[in-house]
């Protein structure tokens, strides 16, 4: 296992023992410790995600991110992970050109990718709801796409 995720798995135990500690020692509300059990069960979800994407299992990244947002639909991480799939699979660049398609594949598929592309527009959209002042560059790109009014 490399030394990277070694350290990312301990840091991850680290923080689990340290937030179940603190929950027991801060004074809480039963629906605040709810709340933050939701908000872990969603980042759990949502780090599966990395072990997928770097074996290119982009569906099951689907999947995770899908069972991510239903404990928690406040993830704008989630939803700009979802447009990125979207995008990097099907994707088009600010040019017009389709990524990682020959023309001719992108004749017989345009409309795949388009609705590909919307989707990604819209996940990201969301996602600049969530939290507007954070994804600035996918906000201009989509002006500049006109996907964003």
């Amino acid at each position: 296992m490399p030394r990277s995720r070694i350290n990312g798995n301990f840091i991850d135990k680290t923080f689990s023992i340290l937030a179940d500690i603190l929950l027991r020692v801060i004074p809480t509300t039963f629906r605040e410790k709810e709340a933050f059990t939701h908000y872990r069960d969603g980042l759990y979800t949502l780090t599966i995600w990395l072990i997928h994407t770097s074996n290119g299992e982009h569906t099951k990244d689907l999947e995770y991110y899908f069972q991510a947002l239903e404990r928690n639909p406040f993830l704008p991480q989630a939803f700009n992970n979802m447009a990125v799939i979207r995008h990097y699979v099907y994707g088009i660049d600010q040019n017009g050109t389709p990524k990682g398609l020959t023309t001719e594949s992108y004749k017989e598929n345009s409309e795949i990718v388009e609705a590909w592309f919307d989707q990604a527009a819209e996940y990201w959209k969301h996602a600049i709801a969530l939290t507007p002042g954070i994804y600035i560059k996918v906000r201009n790109w989509l002006k500049i796409m006109r996907r964003f009014e």
